[in-house]
């Protein structure tokens, strides 16, 4: 199977929009076998390109990310990953093998937090697993980095918190020494920090949570904006994302909401990071028992990324507990919301 040109299938959300959830939820399912496919079985497909191509395409499904359209990115992401695979392959000189291979760690990065956002933990395990593999058999040390906030971010869903948290300081701890060589060391370092002090509050840790995200928060400053420097998204807003993150986890509904409101969200450059701005505030009003403003979230989120509310595990919970309550079974369009988020309960 020749590879497809990415840029087909990702040129109209609109048309992939109109299909059902149904439709959609088929089409995504079909695509991740696709990619445990690849994982699972040494590949006899794919084509040796350039390094600019593969770099061009992989660019070309981070953008799809970064606009929600995480069904698109499922469906390409195969036929990339099989494409990068055989051009390592046929690499021939030390530095092509090493620039290769450390494109294909980002690919699998990619494929990590992908999957992810779908809850489909065992697959973002072995992707992940296979990040920190080619990352260490490239120079490439932000790579290495990304890789292992990876892994360590499977590591938290998965039950081993304490080890990710580890993992990720370790990794800080070792860019210490080359922060002053440019922003894409400090943004990855910010990044670190951050998804450490999420993984301290997911562990019941508030202490370090707090002086981690602290830490964050310094890193941030001195960095130029919100400029997506290394492709992190780090920056104060992406910080300020995380104080919503950490302080839900950690129970404080009120303080999440409240940092929520130090951010206006048409200021989030990324629609990815926007709608989980709101799926956020959203799960906040939940765990608060202010259904009318969760779903008014809800809405948000969908509004910005349709993908977002159809394939995240928390909002489908959400809504189902908003289906069931009394207080919220008549906001208008709560069934409708549910039925195109193919929350299975919008029927009963």
């Amino acid at each position: 199977m020749r590879r497809r040109t990415l840029l087909t299938g990702l040129t109209s959300l609109a048309g992939t929009a109109a299909l059902g959830p149904t439709a959609l939820a088929s089409a995504t399912g079909d695509a991740l076998q696709q990619l445990e496919h690849v994982l699972l079985v040494p590949p006899s497909t794919g084509m040796p390109v350039g390094l600019p191509q593969l770099g061009h395409d992989l660019a070309t499904l981070r953008s799809a990310f970064d606009l929600g359209r995480y069904t698109d990115v499922a469906a390409e992401l195969p036929s990339l990953l099989c494409d990068a695979m055989a051009t390592r392959a046929a690499a021939n000189t030390g530095d092509d093998i090493a620039a290769t291979t450390a494109l294909l760690a980002q690919i699998y990065v990619l494929a990590s937090t992908l999957t992810v956002k779908f809850a489909h933990d065992q697959l973002a395990w072995t992707t992940a697993d296979r990040a920190m593999q080619a990352a260490h058999s490239s120079a490439d040390r932000l790579t290495q980095a990304a890789a292992h906030r990876a892994w360590a971010i499977v590591l938290r869903r998965t039950g081993h918190a304490d080890t990710g948290k580890r993992l990720i300081l370790d990794t800080a701890a070792s860019l210490l020494p080359d922060l002053h060589r440019g922003p894409q060391y400090l943004a990855v370092y910010g990044s670190l920090l951050s998804t450490a002090a999420y993984t301290a509050a997911v562990d019941g840790d508030r202490n370090t949570a707090h002086t981690l995200i602290g830490e964050a928060i310094d890193a941030a400053t001195r960095l130029d904006n919100n400029a997506n420097s290394h492709r992190t998204g780090f920056g104060p807003t992406a910080v300020g994302l995380y104080r919503i993150s950490i302080a839900r986890v950690l129970g404080d509904s009120g303080t999440a909401i409240e940092a929520a409101r130090q951010i206006n969200p048409a200021t989030i450059a990324l629609a990815e990071r926007r709608a989980q701005y709101w799926s956020d505030v959203a799960r906040a009003f939940h765990q608060w028992g202010k259904p009318e403003q969760c779903y008014r979230a809800l809405l948000a989120a969908e509004q910005t990324s349709p993908d977002e509310v159809r394939y995240r595990k928390q909002i489908q919970q959400i809504t189902k507990s908003l289906l069931h309550d009394p207080a919220a079974n008549a906001l208008t369009g709560l069934r409708a919301f549910a039925r195109r988020t193919g929350t299975t309960s919008a029927t009963t």
